[in-house]
């Protein structure tokens, strides 16, 4: 039996042992997944506290269910290591490791580099190898191939190599990992046919072939640009609504009564996460290398890093009708996550907020049983209990994250003034509210 066959059939019997470079958001659902499916895991992190959580049994995603960590760890389907030699003992390995840009927008792909680099030392013949980090289109034939091809192997004949984009969306409760389609392409048909056979083995969803890496890695960048630039839309109607004194949420909501040719997207401080505020500069950099600039892709990426200016702007002038001055005043900030319901203040727009309220001397709080603390500007600080006696001490309360844990009929009756970034209330008509 050929090794492509050999794999396959590994794969399909479940009898393969797979691994997991990177054991963050995406990874550690993965493993869990993949280990759910009746594969043995192996997660490699060189984060040894989380390593020593995974072999606990302790989990630290809210994606993942305490109960299947704990079964799975205690069952010896998975387990985690920072020695990568153990490598050598995998037949299918996924890198989940971050892809983030520098100070210039630029892709630091250091933590791919040095992923590819540590499993191509220690690969073995017959190993599938795929790449899931959002990146830009090329990286896994420009970068990975390259590594693994100078310890003397073949792709496609004796290794396999691949691209399948993660497509991970926090706290959403209809999507995971599990149920949501899987897009692989490989660098020759062969290695499509084997990293497919995996995913089928793990995932209840289609999974949709394509013809190289190159599209997987840009269709996962269509998908996160297309999101950036219709909630850029948004929120430029908001500030333009704003400024006409129209309320852009019954704009939008009118809009949306179209049953065709539109889709709704919505107004907020800003972008947050590792996915929609940064991918699309991936391909921003790229279109460079082709003499092309990406107009609206970043048009649309100022106008989303621009609200959080406009959030405190309207903070200023909303205290300015009270008499007050933004210096000195004292504001609750409710939620520092990026989106509803999750633990995660990657990129979140409240954290420049905060950093805008600071400058201008405001007297903050943040509230967030989600995130005990947080850091700013490389200082730790701790979020507050929320209560009556907090929102009637402030001068202006901010929903800046809509957590559905918050008090919202105690947060309205109490606020001196209460500016809504999220349209957390229906058809409000309160005179201390105010909307974004």
């Amino acid at each position: 039996m050929m090794l492509k066959e050999l794999l396959q059939h590994k794969l399909e019997t479940k009898t393969a042992t797979i691994g997991v470079v990177g054991l963050g958001y995406v990874g550690l659902p993965l493993a869990v997944e993949k280990a759910k499916a009746g594969f043995k895991v192996i997660g490699f992190d060189v984060q040894e506290n989380k390593v020593n959580k995974v072999n606990a049994g302790e989990n630290y995603i809210g994606d993942v269910l305490p109960t299947d960590l704990e079964g799975l760890v205690k069952k010896g389907r998975l387990k985690a290591t920072s020695d990568y030699s153990f490598i050598k003992e995998v037949d299918a390995i996924a890198i989940c490791v971050p892809t983030p840009l520098d100070i210039y927008k630029q892709p630091n792909m250091d933590y791919v580099r040095s992923s590819a680099e540590a499993i191509a030392e220690n690969l073995t013949e017959g190993t599938l190898v795929v790449l899931e980090s959002t990146t830009y289109p090329g990286t896994t034939e420009e970068l990975i191939k390259p590594i693994i091809e100078s310890k003397g192997f073949v792709i496609g004949e004796d290794v396999f190599l691949a691209y399948s984009p993660e497509r991970v969306d926090p706290g959403n409760k209809d999507f995971n990992t599990k149920n949501t389609p899987k897009v692989v392409g490989g660098v020759t048909e062969g290695c499509t046919k084997v990293a497919a056979a995996m995913y089928r083995s793990v995932l209840e969803s289609d999974v949709h072939e394509v013809s190289s890496p190159a599209v997987a890695e840009m269709e996962k960048l269509l998908e996160n640009t297309f999101r950036n630039i219709n909630i850029g839309l948004a929120n430029e109607m908001a500030i333009l609504c704003n400024k006409m004194g129209i309320d852009v949420w019954e704009v939008i909501k009118a809009a949306s009564t179209k049953p065709y040719g539109f889709m709704p997207f919505y107004p907020g401080p800003g972008l947050g996460g590792h996915c929609i505020p940064i991918d699309p500069w991936y391909l921003t950099w790229k279109a460079r290398e082709y003499n092309y600039h990406t107009k609206l892709i970043e048009t649309a990426g100022e106008i989303n890093d621009s609200m959080p200016d406009f959030v405190v702007q309207r903070a200023m002038e909303i205290l300015n009708e009270q008499g007050k001055a933004l210096k000195g005043a004292k504001v609750v900030v409710l939620g520092i996550a990026y989106k509803k319901d999750i633990d995660d203040y990657r990129e979140s727009p409240v954290l420049p907020i905060l950093e805008r309220l600071t400058k201008f001397g405001a007297e903050w709080v943040a509230v967030d049983s989600n995130i005990p603390t947080f850091k700013l500007n490389g200082e730790m600080i701790s979020t507050v209990q929320l209560d009556e006696k907090l929102i009637e001490s402030a001068d202006l309360t901010i929903i800046a994250t809509n957590h559905s844990d918050f008090d919202y009929e105690m947060i309205k009756n109490c606020s001196k003034m209460l500016f809504d970034t999220r349209n957390s209330y229906d058809k409000p008509q309160y005179p201390n509210y105010v909307k974004l």
